[in-house]
Parts: C-alpha cells; sequence; structure tokens
C-alpha cells in the first residue's frame, strides 16, 4: 500500500440473511468491492450505495427476483413506487434509482448483462437548489465563537478557520495529516473524491489559528496510529467527520446564528465570497476540486442573485 493510503473495507449489506445468497446480492458486493478499489470511493460512500442497494434487493425480492439477469424496467418502476410509499423525499428517491442505475451499468460493462433494465426508464426532473451559504458577518460571527482560552477552543478556532480558509470539504479537513500541511508556504495538499490530490490554501489567520492548536501544550498527545493526524479529538484520536459536524452547529449556536450551518455551508460559503468578489470561476472550480465546471457554476447563480439584491437597494431606477 503506498504511504499515505487508507485501508479500505466493504461495508456489508444490511439485508436478511437469506438474500446474501441472492445473485443479486453477490452483483453488488462486487460492485461495493469496485467503487472502493478501483474508482477510489469512500467508504462513508460504499456504505451509502450499501443502504441503497438493500433497499433494491429487498424490493425485488417481494417480486419474487433474486437475479440481476431477471430485472427488467417494470421491476425498477416498482422499485420506484415501494420507495414512493414510504413517502421519501425525492431527492432521496433518485439517489436510489442511480445507485440501480450504477449497478446495473457496472454488470452490462463486466459483460454479465445485455441491456441495462433501466433502459427507457424516465429520470424524474428535480428541482434545483442552490447551495446554503453564509454572509460574510455571519461567517464573522462563527470565527469569533470559540474559546480560546481553553485546548479546545483553540483546535475549534483552527478548525472553523481552515474550514473557510481553504474551503475543504469534511472528509478532506478531519483526513488532513501533518506532512501535508505547510504552514510557512501557507497551502495543504488535500485528497478530494477519487482519492485526486489538490492544493487548498491556507490564509494567513487560518495559518496562525493551526500554529496556536499545534504548538498548544495542552493539545492532546496522539494515540497510536493516529501522530500524523493535524486534528484530534480529546482523546488523541483523529476528528470523525461527525464529530466535525458537531463542532460546526455548536459553534453557531454560541454565535447566535439564527440557522445551523453545517461544515458544508463553510465549503460554499468560501466558494460564493471568492465569486462575489470578482474570483474567476475557473480559479473556483480549482479550489473546490470539481471535476467539471457545470458543478461549480451553481454557485453564480446564489452571486447573481446576491448582485440583484445589492443592485435593486442602491440603483435609483432598479424599480
Amino acid at each position: 500500500m503506498a504511504r499515505g493510503a487508507k485501508a479500505v473495507v466493504r461495508p456489508p449489506l444490511p439485508i436478511a440473511e437469506e438474500q446474501h445468497a441472492y445473485p443479486l446480492a453477490g452483483d453488488a458486493e462486487r460492485f461495493l468491492d469496485h467503487l472502493l478499489l478501483t474508482k477510489g470511493a469512500s467508504e462513508h460512500t460504499a456504505r451509502a450505495y450499501a443502504r441503497d442497494l438493500a433497499d433494491l434487493i429487498t424490493a425485488l425480492d417481494a417480486r419474487g427476483i433474486q437475479d440481476g439477469r431477471d430485472v427488467g424496467p417494470k421491476h425498477l418502476r416498482y422499485f420506484l413506487s415501494t420507495l414512493e410509499d414510504r413517502g421519501l423525499a425525492r431527492t432521496s428517491v433518485q439517489r436510489k434509482l442511480s445507485a440501480a442505475r450504477s449497478l446495473f451499468q457496472y454488470l452490462v460493462d463486466e459483460g454479465a448483462l445485455e441491456l441495462h433494465p433501466a433502459t427507457g426508464l424516465r429520470k424524474a426532473r428535480l428541482p434545483r437548489r442552490l447551495p446554503g451559504c453564509l454572509s460574510p458577518k455571519e461567517v464573522e460571527s462563527l470565527l469569533d465563537a470559540p474559546n480560546v482560552a481553553t485546548a479546545k477552543g483553540r483546535r475549534d478556532r483552527a478548525l472553523i478557520e481552515f474550514l473557510y480558509s481553504a474551503g475543504t470539504r469534511a472528509s478532506e479537513t478531519v483526513g488532513l495529516d501533518l506532512d501535508r500541511l505547510d504552514l510557512e508556504g501557507g497551502v495543504a495538499r488535500v485528497l478530494g473524491k477519487g482519492n485526486k490530490e489538490r492544493l487548498a490554501p491556507v490564509g494567513g489567520y487560518a495559518v496562525e489559528a493551526l500554529r496556536q492548536y499545534l504548538d498548544d501544550p495542552e493539545r492532546p498527545r496522539p494515540a497510536e496510529g493516529h501522530e500524523d493526524a493535524v486534528f484530534l479529538n480529546l482523546q488523541g484520536t483523529r476528528l470523525s467527520t461527525r464529530s466535525l459536524q458537531r463542532i460546526v452547529g455548536e459553534l453557531a449556536l454560541r454565535a447566535g446564528l439564527k440557522r445551523r450551518p453545517t461544515p458544508h455551508t463553510l465549503r460554499h460559503s468560501f466558494a460564493t465570497h471568492l465569486l462575489d468578489q470578482g474570483c474567476d470561476l475557473r480559479a473556483v472550480q480549482e479550489l473546490l476540486g470539481h471535476a467539471h465546471l457545470v458543478t461549480t457554476q451553481i454557485y453564480t447563480h446564489t452571486s447573481l442573485e446576491r448582485l440583484r439584491e445589492v443592485y435593486e437597494v442602491a440603483h435609483p431606477r432598479a424599480s
């Protein structure tokens, strides 16, 4: 295994014991291995796929289908109907359908299926949602929320400054290693989706907060196997994404924010504030680590909405 690589473990399919003997379950397990080992998906992503495919296997089993080679469009329509009957949000339904499509596409690519069973199955159009974003003033309140008189507060300040400065995902943040952080150069090398490495900027405020945290004599002693981690919990092990989300929520309450942001909200805010200040869209794409520009373009809608608000207030003949 290459230096810095993380061992991956395929999550089990949460299905009934007898269903594990079905050919479709075996196909799903091989597909999950393919996601992890070939596509470089995270274990978090693989767990989400495992849950969605378990729903598919259970629904098809109710119709007497245990082999993917027997699945047709009518069976997938039945699968969709079971999800809608459960009252799931349309986004959840589409995510589960997407997981099923990906599984069957894998089987087609492997030569196990001749025809994709979703051929001709329409994909419902979802309303486009703009990403949530904090205003610069709200971000300032959040950055000032940690109690830096305590070791935990100094860690939290470094965390929140890094998130907003670098625009990193939660998994990229907690996965950051010491040898990938260059405080002198103001840059961090982060591993994004598909294990793709990119350089993330670390601004002056974040550098100072990180120095104070890393040089803190009260910083927890790293537990065995966690010596490389930048961000540690109180037990000295690497901080988890769930803990990071809880910390951001707690700081938002302390800051008196009306809405409860997530780590991803700070990533959205990072991108939107850069565009508001005239940053080039392709530069923002590189900073976010997006593979396709169209993924980044959604932020231009948020930015244009803000510009429209300013225009309405400032222009004498706007209305």
